[in-house]
């Protein structure tokens, strides 16, 4: 027998955005935000921004309320809550960080869905102030991969899950995911594992410019409903077409509503 280990991306995954790139143009630091990555890596420029906005005037409540604003499909919230349901391990491996995620999740009411969440720690001082941390502290000792930001290698997370001693059952993976940073754990998926990458992103574009390099199943999709459709039957459960109505599906994907969140932005970088 085996478990079925269920693990999320979060930007542009679990939510149709970046949450950085969310709050660096909410808060006005999107200028700041470009500038800072001319010089230093995503995380680290993550940091400094949210140092900056602090020390202009950007309060914690202003933070959490952007947070709040980001649309995340009812497709999605569907998928999570009925592979959770049937007593899946669901888990979140991300570059953001949890305080953007858990207010996230707590504001759509599917944090408790998911077992583990994977990302650069964060917390709140005394002046409520949010202080973002590296997974990793690269400063101290490198996490040895090359692929990866300094910051957070995915791959070494997946190996640690799997080799965990408290696993009572082989390990089987769902990854899902969009970025650059998550073709290193979908190297490390086995035969027996599948892998989900967003169609036309960079982990569908470097997975397709070498397919042997992947031992997993691939199954790629575009959008919300898609993911929630293919996630579904990957674990033999009937989609629920009945969730949302067709225009509000229509609304929820479309490139030109500016419910997706990024059609009005004009932030252009993004780490992916």
């Amino acid at each position: 027998m085996s478990q079925v280990v269920i693990v999320f991306d979060f930007d542009e995954t679990i939510i149709d955005c970046d949450s950085d790139v969310w709050i660096a143009n909410d808060l006005g630091g999107a200028t700041l935000f470009n500038d800072l990555l001319k010089s230093m890596p995503w995380n680290a420029a993550a940091i400094r921004m949210m140092e900056e906005l602090h020390a202009q005037g950007r309060s914690l409540d202003e933070v959490e309320r952007s947070l709040k604003t980001i649309p995340l499909s009812p497709h999605t919230i569907s998928a999570i809550k009925s592979a959770h349901a049937l007593g899946y391990d669901l888990r979140i491996l991300s570059d953001a960080n949890t305080f953007f995620i858990e207010t996230v999740l707590k504001h759509h009411g599917i944090i408790d869905c998911f077992t583990e969440i994977y990302t650069n720690p964060s917390c709140v001082d005394e002046e409520r102030k949010l202080i973002i941390s590296p997974y990793h502290d690269s400063a101290v000792s490198s996490h040895g991969c090359s692929l990866c930001p300094p910051n957070l290698c995915k791959g070494n997370v997946i190996e640690r899950i799997r080799d965990s001693p408290s696993n009572k059952e082989r390990i089987c993976f769902i990854y899902i995911g969009d970025g650059k940073g998550d073709y290193c754990p979908s190297l490390k998926l086995r035969t027996e594992d599948i892998v989900m990458p967003r169609k036309d992103y960079p982990l569908w574009r470097l997975i397709h410019g070498n397919m042997h390099a992947i031992e997993a199943e691939i199954h790629g999709w575009s959008n919300a409903f898609e993911l929630k459709q293919l996630l579904l039957q990957q674990l033999s459960i009937e989609p629920d077409s009945t969730l949302v109505d067709s225009d509000d599906s229509q609304k929820l994907i479309s490139p030109n509503n500016n419910t997706t969140g990024m059609a009005t932005f004009q932030f252009l970088v993004s780490r992916v």
